[in-house]
C-alpha cells in the first residue's frame, strides 16, 4: 500500500473486471479504491459483509439494488452507507467511462453515523 497519491491517477484497465486496490488499512478499518467499467454482480448474487461500508462515488455512475428491491442510484460525489449484513448487488456501472468509487469498511463497533 502506498502512503499517498492521487485517487483518480493511474487507474487500472477494468475493462475486464473490477479492481479493488487497498489504499490503506489499520484497526480492521479498510480504505480502498474500486475501478469499474460496465461491471454488475453476477445474477442472483448478493453481498452480505461483516463489516459496514461507507462509499464515495468519485467518477462515472453506477446503481446499487438492495434485498428489499429498492435502488440507489449513483453518479459522482454522491454517497452511501451500508450497514453489516445489509444485502445489496452492484445492478450496474457506466461501460462508457471508469467508476471510481472509494470505499471504507469499517468494523460493527467503529464510528456511527447519522440516522
Amino acid at each position: 500500500m502506498k502512503a499517498s497519491g492521487n485517487i483518480l491517477s493511474e487507474l487500472p484497465n477494468a475493462s475486464a473486471e473490477e479492481v479493488f486496490q487497498p489504499l490503506w488499512e489499520q484497526s480492521g478499518v479498510l480504505i480502498e479504491r474500486i475501478v469499474s467499467r460496465g461491471q454488475r454482480s453476477a445474477p442472483g448474487t448478493w453481498y452480505k459483509q461483516d463489516r459496514h461500508e461507507w462509499v464515495l462515488l468519485l467518477k462515472g455512475a453506477a446503481k446499487i439494488s438492495w434485498e428489499d428491491g429498492s435502488e440507489t442510484e449513483l453518479n459522482q460525489g454522491d454517497y452511501v452507507a451500508i450497514p453489516a449484513q445489509q444485502k445489496h448487488r452492484v445492478e450496474w456501472s457506466d461501460p462508457n467511462q471508469d467508476t471510481v468509487w472509494l470505499a471504507i469498511h469499517f468494523p460493527t463497533d467503529g464510528p456511527k453515523g447519522s440516522e
